[in-house]
């Protein structure tokens, strides 16, 4: 189903906000009012910056029916907004920014009459982080959301009859987007207008519904054993490995299976397993095509990748005689902490950006089985205890105006000189050892 079907027929529950029904009759008039009030304005490109899953549909849809491209920057924090100006016209948003770019802050109003065509070259833009550290720009047309949500609903859509979609994860990635708005959309589901933050919030949801719960291995691992869990049809995870006991807990408590999804922002969904057994294997989607094109790189072709070449992998893949595949790790600098998609390049960029430091390396180090960054730094001069401890505070006020809470640097070294190989590489081993003595 397309999303301008979607806005129409009879009036329907489209979303729900605590005890409030949210109706189509009315998305469609507050679609109509903010597509005027944003056709009023020049420019093309605004950014979306929505705590509120409804609102954010609205803005959405209005964005596409104004003839704008809506660009999820995927956070909002004025400092990376103003950074993107050379990328943005505006921002849209129902939350306070103090943003020099032009700003639309969401209202309740409603306005009577007919949509106008939706232009069939609407696209969406997002970000996602580079192997350099920059934040890289990813053009999705909405004929390749549909499609993805084609795919998942030919695979789930039996299941997820008669469900309401409910998330932990933001609408402002992909992720969040294809499973939270787009898949309800084409399935005429009704979505949670607000995000789950505590396992807590499932045992306060109604035992009279059943649900599809779209959350994350970091979300999943926290739920607490004596959780009133609703009834679930289906749990889907994906931004990482979900642990094999964290999924015989999810069984156990919800009486569900999970389902997990392989893909990226640069690919859209590529394959999907149950974790029904240790090591369930990967299954692609039908018209997914992987290649392997060197003893440890893998292309895949789709119809979601514009690219009619394909695009590399970031992941190192076990192929199976059945097809299936596992995961093996991965190529580049991007690393998952919490499910949150970090990238150590850009950390490094940040803290060289910083005057008194000459050189940066950023790896993940763990302890007691959480993961956090640490950094190694060597300085352009010698401070002493006392001005040291001075500096990284400055320091991590400063990397606060750029980086996710997630992203920010735990553990902290500072050297003469990083270390390197005879190659000029950073000598990993040395590395990693000044982290083993415990901050």
């Amino acid at each position: 189903m397309r999303v301008a079907d979607w806005l129409t027929g009879a009036d329907r529950e489209v979303a729900w906000r605590g005890d409030q029904p949210l109706m189509l009759s009315a998305m469609q008039r507050q679609v109509l009012a903010l597509s005027q009030r944003l056709a009023a304005h020049p420019g093309t490109h605004w950014a979306l910056c929505f705590d509120d899953s409804y609102r954010f549909c609205v803005a959405l849809l209005a964005s596409w029916y104004a003839g704008k491209t809506p660009v999820m920057p995927g956070h909002s924090r004025a400092a990376l907004l103003d950074e993107m100006q050379a990328q943005l016209d505006g921002v849209l948003c129902d939350m306070p920014l103090a943003v020099s770019l032009p700003l639309l802050a969401w209202d309740d109003a409603e306005a009577r009459g007919e949509l106008p065509p939706l232009p069939t070259c609407s696209q969406l833009v997002l970000f996602t982080s580079g192997s350099t550290g920059a934040p890289r720009q990813v053009v999705k047309s909405l004929a390749v959301m549909e499609q993805e949500s084609r795919w998942l609903s030919t695979l789930w859509g039996e299941q997820l009859q008669g469900c309401r979609v409910i998330a932990s994860v933001s609408h402002q990635h992909l992720y969040g987007l294809s499973f939270r708005l787009f898949l309800p959309m084409t399935l005429r589901l009704p979505f949670s207008a607000q995000p789950l933050f505590y396992g807590e919030q499932l045992a306060q949801l109604s035992r009279d519904c059943r649900y599809a719960f779209i959350s994350s291995p970091a979300f999943l691992s926290r739920l607490d054993s004596p959780l009133a869990a609703p009834a679930c049809a289906m749990i889907v995870s994906a931004g990482g490995a979900l642990r094999g006991s964290d999924a015989e807990q999810v069984w156990e408590r919800f009486g569900c299976r999970v389902s997990e999804i392989y893909g990226s922002t640069e690919t859209g969904i590529l394959a999907w397993r149950q974790c029904n057994r240790a090591e369930a294997p990967w299954r692609c989607f039908p018209a997914v095509r992987l290649k392997q094109v060197t003893p440890d790189r893998w292309q895949v072709w789709s119809p979601l990748i514009a690219d009619a070449s394909g695009l590399p992998l970031d992941d190192r893949l076990n192929r199976q005689p059945d097809g299936g595949f596992q995961l093996a790790g991965r190529h580049d600098r991007i690393v998952k902490i919490g499910d949150k998609r970090i990238s150590l390049s850009e950390i490094e960029r940040r803290l060289t950006d910083l005057p008194e430091i000459k050189d940066a390396v950023a790896l993940v180090i763990t302890r007691h089985e959480r993961q956090a960054i640490g950094v190694v730094l060597s300085l352009i001069s010698v401070l002493d205890e006392a001005a040291l401890h001075q500096r990284k505070q400055q320091w991590k006020r400063q990397l606060q105006r750029w980086l996710e809470p997630l992203a920010m640097p735990r553990y902290w070294r500072v050297v003469p000189t990083i270390p390197v190989t005879p190659q000029s590489k950073r000598a990993w081993p040395q590395i990693e050892e000044l982290f083993y003595v415990a901050d």
